[in-house]
């Protein structure tokens, strides 16, 4: 998720936070008076990218999430997951659609790679990099890491969900368990109604092994989870914002003005009037407007922009 993913979000490094929570979270971050993060205007914007929406129309948030273990330097993280999320409040339709993490890109710091790799130069260079590649503007971003997503969902009483193919994965990441932060374990999720717990939904959402969709399906697990963990957050109310502020610590960042609490007030309401399964889109981006290749002796996903960017136009504008 809006969306927390928050997060949406999150991803994979998470996946998750879900796709109209953010106005619950965002709500609570700004009882505590936190300042907004700043974004900086992005350097190298596409030309093209439609104006901000004004208040009250159709707006965008870029939903990000990220491994943040001991591998990595603080605050040096790729995204593990990207979602788009598109909001028109007059019709309370929803589109997400995830954006592959190997997608190879210009960077909008200069020079090419996977999508996921730029945000190692910040909030910034991620939304200036999806906005350039795209051609869309993004209104908002929200960003969250792992043990966020693992205590969001554990505070919602975990997520019910129906899980299609089932994953087995015998190299998953044993990073929050171990003092060994390149160490595996072996995780398995069945398929049929499952309850997950804020571990076992991260392991769901953030498996890469064994999938027959590849990435693919796990940018549709993180999706399911997300709305799941929507569902989970209609039955929170203003008592409940403390102890969600308090888990969260430095595992959460957004650009939301969390001063304006007049649409935080109409975020959260318009949250609680899309509950129709019919008013939320899910896009993946699946061949063909994906392909692969290897480039400089990595797997990567290559774009099929003459597909990619009328889909935009038309999901998107």
């Amino acid at each position: 998720m809006l969306a927390l993913f928050v997060v949406g979000l999150i991803t994979s490094g998470l996946a998750g936070a879900a796709a109209y929570f953010l106005p619950v979270v965002v709500a609570a971050y700004a009882q505590t008076g936190q300042p907004r993060a700043s974004t900086p205007a992005p350097e190298h914007a596409s030309p093209g990218a439609p104006p901000a929406p004004a208040g009250g129309s159709a707006f965008t948030v870029l939903l990000m999430g990220s491994d943040d273990d001991t591998k990595f330097a603080q605050g040096v993280y790729l995204t593990q997951s990207m979602i788009l999320i598109r909001i028109n409040p007059a019709t309370r339709h929803v589109t997400m659609l995830s954006i592959p993490r190997d997608l190879y890109v210009p960077w909008s710091t200069g020079g090419h790679g996977k999508i996921d790799e730029v945000h190692q130069y910040g909030d910034a260079a991620s939304v200036a990099t999806v906005e350039r590649n795209f051609n869309i503007h993004v209104d908002e971003w929200a960003w969250v890491g792992l043990k966020g997503l693992v205590k969001l969902i554990d505070l919602m009483g975990g997520v019910d969900l129906t899980t299609g193919n089932p994953v087995l994965d015998d190299f998953y990441p044993a990073d929050l368990e171990s003092t060994n932060p390149y160490s595996y374990k072996r995780v398995a999720v069945l398929p049929g109604p499952q309850h997950l717990d804020g571990i076992h939904a991260l392991e769901y959402v953030r498996s890469r092994h064994g999938d027959i969709q590849e990435d693919f399906g796990r940018s549709q697990r993180q999706q399911q989870v997300l709305l799941a963990l929507r569902t989970k957050a209609k039955n929170v109310n203003a008592a409940d914002l403390p102890g969600i502020v308090a888990s969260f610590h430095d595992e959460f960042k957004t650009s939301f003005n969390l001063s304006d609490f007049g649409r935080l007030r109409s975020l959260i309401s318009l949250a609680s009037q899309i509950s129709d399964p019919s008013q939320i889109e899910q896009i993946v981006l699946v061949p063909p407007y994906t392909g692969s290749d290897v480039i400089n002796g990595a797997d990567v996903v290559t774009p099929n922009w003459s597909l990619i960017r009328p889909l935009i136009q038309q999901k998107f504008t």
